[in-house]
C-alpha cells in the first residue's frame, strides 16, 4: 500500500497527570498557558523530539514545564481522536505522577504564567480534552492504589495511620472502618513503626510509622499480593 508523506501523522507528545494530597484531599496540577489557548487552564505537556524515548521525553517535558523531577511516573493511555487539537493532528501518550504535595522548588514553566494544585472535584474548564484525559487517568489510579502500594508516594517518609487512611479514602473517594484499615494494613507487615510520635497537636500524639520498601520486594518474590 503507496502511503502520501502528507497524510502521516506528525506530531507526539505527552502530557502529565500530577496528583498531590493536601489537607486529606486529592488534587491535581494544572498550567495556565500563555500559548493558544491563551488563560485556559492545561496539564503539563509538550512534543516528543525526534530519536527520543516517550518516558524520557515525558520526564524532560514535565522538569521543563514545572521544574519537578526524579518523580514516580506511570504511562496512562494513548489518545489519538482525530479533532482532539485544533489545526493539527496531534496524538498525545499521557502519564500519571505521584508526589509529596510539599514538593519545593515548584514553578511555572516558559509555557504558563500561573500552576497551581486544584481539588479533583472542583475542576475548571480545560483546555482540549485534558478533562477526559484526567478522568481516565484518575480511575486507573483508583485501580493501581488497590494492587499496588504507590499510594505511599503522595505521603511525606514518616506518617500516621490517620494520614494512611485519609490517603486512600480521598484516591477512592470512599470511607473506611477505622478499626479493619488499620488492622489490615498492620497485618501486611510493611510499615515500619518509628520511635517518633507527633508533636503539638490537641490530640493523643499519633505514632510515625514508614514504607518498608525491602521488605515489600522480598515478600512480593515470594507471591505476596497487595490488597486494599
Amino acid at each position: 500500500m503507496d502511503y502520501n508523506p502528507d497524510h502521516i501523522l506528525p506530531s507526539i507528545s505527552t502530557d502529565s497527570i500530577i496528583f498531590g494530597l493536601d489537607d486529606d484531599k486529592l488534587k491535581v496540577l494544572l498550567m495556565k498557558r500563555v500559548i493558544e489557548p491563551v488563560g485556559k487552564w492545561s496539564l503539563p505537556g509538550g512534543f516528543v523530539l525526534e530519536h527520543e524515548d516517550l518516558d524520557i521525553a515525558a520526564r524532560r517535558i514535565l522538569d521543563h514545564t514545572t521544574g519537578m523531577n526524579n518523580v514516580y511516573m506511570e504511562q496512562v493511555h494513548t489518545f489519538g481522536e482525530v479533532d482532539r487539537f485544533p489545526g493539527r493532528r496531534v496524538i498525545t501518550v499521557a502519564y500519571y505522577a505521584l508526589i509529596n504535595y510539599t514538593l519545593e522548588n515548584l514553578k511555572p514553566g516558559p509555557e504558563a504564567s500561573e500552576i497551581h494544585w486544584v481539588d479533583i472535584t472542583q475542576l475548571p474548564e480545560l483546555a482540549f480534552d485534558h478533562r477526559h484525559i484526567i478522568d481516565i487517568a484518575l480511575v486507573r489510579l483508583q485501580a493501581k492504589v488497590r494492587t499496588e502500594p504507590i499510594g505511599f508516594e503522595l505521603l511525606p517518609a514518616k506518617f500516621t495511620l490517620t494520614q494512611l487512611q485519609r490517603l486512600y479514602e480521598a484516591v477512592l473517594g470512599t470511607a473506611f472502618d477505622t478499626r479493619n484499615f488499620r488492622k489490615k494494613i498492620l497485618k501486611m507487615n510493611l510499615l515500619l513503626p518509628l520511635n517518633e510520635s507527633q508533636t503539638g497537636v490537641p490530640h493523643r500524639a499519633a505514632r510515625y510509622y514508614s514504607f518498608n520498601n525491602d521488605t515489600y520486594v522480598k515478600l512480593k518474590k515470594k507471591g505476596f499480593t497487595f490488597e486494599l
